[in-house]
């Protein structure tokens, strides 16, 4: 029997979580081996150049994925993508951990990224398709928060098996990464298609099945027959304008796509080169090269520092949408453009003291990104983007996620070595730059359901009445709902 109410929701978010959750961890779980003594015996102790290629050849995957996604995505459908990306993880994971050669680690790798390309661009629209308004916001800000989960545990396993005198030392931390992919693949079977992307195929039915299962509703009920309503209404738009097609990605027409294809693309952007790659894949390489600590001691403390980016999540998963998108972003800029000022300025006096002093402001630098610029860029782009652009823009925006990404990684390692202190000061430069630019560009989407964000960029005379389907069927559920003495369960819905 199909599962509805509660625990297909329960099954949603677990597939949706547990995808996030891995994303993470497998951002973390290098960071802490490249360090270790036995993977750098087995891989004959790479160099700058060598460490960044194998490093970011994850990312340059991750990025293809998306491209892939851009093409097919819409034709696989959200559980399918998600199940294919799966695919790739398991076969990509497999040959990591047994790799004996850079080259078997680096296939291994890149396969691995096309997974993660994949699912980083279909879970978030695929949760949001399946979500209540009001749940939205909040559970886009948790996948993130499952993200810096990840991290840290990836950090700490890294820990706790550096202490294993064996190859078991790295090959078992990454081998963990099978058991989140192995979760999802299971568990999808569970998680029904998205009812937008049924219903565009003209399986309006099934969709209809799906919303009355995910919301737990009679397949009669007004709020069931006003959401079927509006996605009707939705296609129908789509179908008019042609911004579907690949071409309307970069137009400029009614709607402004192109230009919220390019907000949503440059919010990754800015998420990217806000520096934290360079935390999150080496910092025990910088507390070993720019600081001087010991290896075992650089790992341990590692891990602290990755501890402050879940904290940091915290506070916009139970409350982003009362702080702001715009306010978040330009504080958040500001005070990690601050953070990168003083570890420039604290390592370059090259002394053991300020060396270690600069430690401090890694810490606050992961606490304040986990709370500001690790979220809003992903729920500006499913928010900002037009619901006929919105699979193609999301993959768009997340390849700009994983394309500099790549960049970053791949030139870190070179810069730790060749330039030292003077590193941090070019992402300084760049946080300063982004407070402007989200003053005078970004629009302020909090509070605001997608019908009105629409509204923010159409004219005046054309704005969209899409939301006003669904919110009469809201209220003439309300009034069945206080006919039968629901009337607190229909007030929430609202």
């Amino acid at each position: 029997m199909a599962l509805r109410g509660l625990p297909l929701n329960v099954a949603i978010y677990t597939t949706c979580l547990s995808a996030f959750l891995f994303f993470g961890y497998d951002q973390g779980v290098f960071g802490g081996l490249l360090q270790n003594p036995h993977w750098l015996n087995q891989f004959k102790h790479p160099g700058p150049t060598i460490t960044g290629i194998t490093v970011s050849s994850y990312c340059l995957g991750a990025l293809f994925g998306c491209l892939i996604n851009v093409v097919f995505g819409d034709k696989l459908g959200r559980r399918r993508a998600i199940w294919l990306a799966m695919a790739f993880i398991i076969v990509g994971a497999s040959l990591q951990t047994s790799a004996y050669t850079l080259a078997h680690l680096i296939v291994g790798r890149v396969i691995t990224g096309l997974g993660t390309g994949i699912d980083s661009s279909t879970v978030p629209m695929y949760q949001s398709e399946l979500s209540k308004k009001e749940w939205r916001g909040r559970l886009v800000s948790w996948e993130i928060w499952f993200i810096g989960i990840g991290i840290c545990l990836a950090y700490w396993i890294d820990y706790g098996f550096s202490h294993v005198d064996s190859a078991v030392a790295w090959r078992t931390p990454i081998g963990i990464q099978l058991l989140f992919a192995v979760i999802v693949t299971f568990v999808i079977f569970l998680c029904p298609e998205s009812p937008r992307w049924l219903a565009a195929r003209g399986r309006e039915q099934e969709a209809i099945d799906v919303l009355s299962r995910v919301h737990d509703l009679p397949e009669d009920d007004p709020y069931i027959l006003g959401e079927i309503e509006a996605i009707r209404a939705a296609i129908a738009i789509e179908t008019g304008s042609g911004a579907s097609k690949y071409t309307a990605l970069f137009k400029k027409d009614i709607l402004q796509t192109r230009r919220r294809v390019i907000l949503a693309w440059f919010g990754l952007f800015m998420n990217q080169w806000s520096g934290i790659n360079l935390v999150v894949y080496y910092m025990p390489t910088v507390l070993v090269e720019n600081v001087g600590m010991s290896p075992a001691k650089a790992i341990l403390l590692a891990g602290g520092v990755e501890l402050m980016f879940p904290l940091g999540n915290t506070l916009p998963a139970l409350a982003l949408d009362r702080m702001g998108r715009r306010r978040t972003m330009m504080i958040g800029s500001g005070i990690l453009s601050f953070c990168m000022l003083m570890i420039s300025v604290l390592l370059s006096c090259n002394t053991e003291k300020t060396s270690t002093a600069s430690v401090a402001f890694f810490f606050l630098y992961m606490l304040v990104f986990g709370a500001t610029i690790n979220v809003v860029p992903w729920v500006w782009g499913p928010e900002i983007l037009p619901l006929e652009a919105r699979a193609k823009g999301t993959a768009i925006s997340v390849s700009s996620h994983w394309m500099w990404n790549f960049c970053i990684v791949m030139i870190t390692p070179i810069l730790i070595n060749r330039i030292g202190w003077k590193t941090y000061l070019i992402f300084m430069i760049l946080l300063a730059l982004f407070v402007p630019i989200v003053y005078f560009f970004y629009p302020e989407t909090s509070n605001l359901s997608l019908e009105e964000v629409d509204n923010l960029f159409l004219p005046a005379n054309h704005h969209n009445r899409r939301g006003s389907i669904t919110n009469a069927a809201k209220i003439e559920s309300l009034e069945s709902g206080l006919e039968k003495g629901n009337a607190t369960e229909m007030i929430e819905t609202i």
